[in-house]
């Protein structure tokens, strides 16, 4: 049976001291004290008969409001622990996070409860240098950071 595949962007911007990049802390109760560990790169499902790059695009301005353009480098494919794949750009730019809207979600909450909350799917985003980056993402999208990571140090300066 197959597994779910999701479609993201990695978002970085240049500074002196490093890139910087940028991941969305989720949305909802169960995410709401949690840090290390707990962010992700802005992705979701797939649709069927979407293309990798429209869904990774769509879901993008779902999570944080806003499109994202510019030239797109894919990285490679990364299944997390749970047998997900996410497919994954690296995108430079240097977004306004001012101004995120994430799209919402409902679940029973307090759980038991029978009643329905809505939550944002990204409550914030932000932008980190390298090695906070790491220390923030998600253990199962570690790998993708560490490529981006790994191809920005090994590319000339502009």
């Amino acid at each position: 049976m197959a597994k779910e595949v999701s479609a993201g962007v990695l978002v970085y911007r240049r500074r002196a001291e490093g890139p910087e990049f940028l991941l969305a802390h989720p949305g909802g109760p169960f995410w709401a004290r949690k840090d290390a560990a707990a962010w992700s790169i802005p992705k979701g499902l797939v649709e069927p008969g979407e293309e990798n790059w429209a869904a990774a695009r769509r879901e993008f301005a779902e999570e944080l409001g806003q499109p994202i353009d510019g030239a797109a480098e894919p990285l490679s494919p990364c299944r997390t622990p749970g047998g997900k794949l996410i497919l994954a750009w690296l995108v430079e730019a240097d977004l306004d996070l001012a101004a995120l809207r994430s799209n919402l979600f409902e679940m029973e909450w307090p759980r038991g409860s029978g009643q329905v909350k809505s939550f944002p799917e990204i409550d914030r985003a932000a932008y980190f240098p390298a090695e906070a980056a790491l220390g923030k993402i998600h253990r199962g999208q570690r790998p993708i950071l560490e490529e981006a990571i790994g191809r920005l140090e090994a590319a000339p300066a502009r």
